[in-house]
């Protein structure tokens, strides 16, 4: 066994997908041609969602510009956007008859606008092949430029999420480029649009729990009020290593506790992602 390697806990078995469903999203994400970070990102609800018929959609390509420690996620120069993306995702959200569509994107810095030209026409899309849906969108910071931002919250998703991944200690340890202030002013002009707005932390990275209460405390002062929180995986031997298992039960009290300090909707557990059931948060 690998110095400093520890083994994963039985509550961390994965269920794999088996059902009928399961086929069906994947032929549907395939026949397409998309990008998910159900598989990009190596997601172990994977076979649980796409056998609920449900998929988090990534746009802008599958390489991303920056190279989070946390994230696997290819890393690279990306090919520039498909144009045929929103018309590509729209049909595979009726075929799949969503009524809650979760998009998420790679970072695209080598852009002019960022990608965000193609989150407007990818959302608008999304909601003319299919009437009444419920979009949530997962968003990147756009390097913090605040017309940007403005641009995604006049779309007016039901929910937009942006993820802190970690306390602001580890911050610049995990994620390449981005900024722990930062994304909080993402969420805070998002909350003052009146957006509904939502975060997600990874847990065993190495943060104290006194560094967790003080990060709620930040996202509750930007009116984030929907957090998830989740056990980090490592990808490969190449990632920021795990620090310590959650047990199953802390999660559950942590659940607690961020409901008590004033959040809304709360997913926490070991196998929870951002997007997990986001339909019933």
């Amino acid at each position: 066994m690998k110095e400093g390697y520890l083994r994963k806990p039985e509550w961390l078995k994965i269920r794999l997908g088996d059902s009928e469903q399961y086929g069906i999203t994947k032929q549907i994400i395939e026949r397409h041609r998309l990008h998910t970070i159900c598989t990009s990102g190596r997601c172990p609800n994977q076979g649980e969602c796409w056998s609920r018929g449900t998929a988090t959609f990534m746009i802008l390509g599958e390489i991303c510009t920056r190279s989070c420690k946390f994230c696997n996620t290819l890393t690279g120069k990306p090919l520039p956007p498909d144009i045929n993306e929103p018309e590509k995702v729209a049909e595979s959200i009726r075929l799949m008859k969503l009524r809650y569509a979760v998009l998420t994107s790679v970072d695209r810095d080598d852009l002019p606008d960022l990608g965000c030209s193609h989150w407007v026409a990818v959302v608008n899309k999304v909601r003319e092949y299919n009437p009444g849906i419920v979009v949530e969108t997962l968003i990147p910071d756009f390097q913090g430029r605040r017309e940007l931002i403005a641009e995604i919250a006049r779309l007016a998703p039901e929910v937009v999420s942006h993820n802190l991944e970690t306390v602001a200690r580890l911050t610049p340890l995990i994620r390449s480029a981005a900024k722990y202030r930062r994304s909080l002013d993402v969420l805070e002009q998002l909350g003052a649009e009146g957006i509904t707005t939502k975060s997600g932390l990874m847990l065993g990275l190495g943060e104290t729990e006194e560094e967790l209460m003080k990060t709620m405390d930040d996202l509750l002062a930007v009116n984030c009020r929907i957090l998830t929180l989740g056990q980090y995986l490592q990808p490969t031997s190449r990632h920021y290593p795990v620090k310590v298992y959650i047990h199953p039960d802390d999660f559950e009290r942590f659940r607690a506790i961020a409901l008590e300090k004033g959040f809304k909707k709360v997913a926490s557990a070991p196998l929870v992602r951002s997007s997990y059931l986001a339909d019933e948060l």
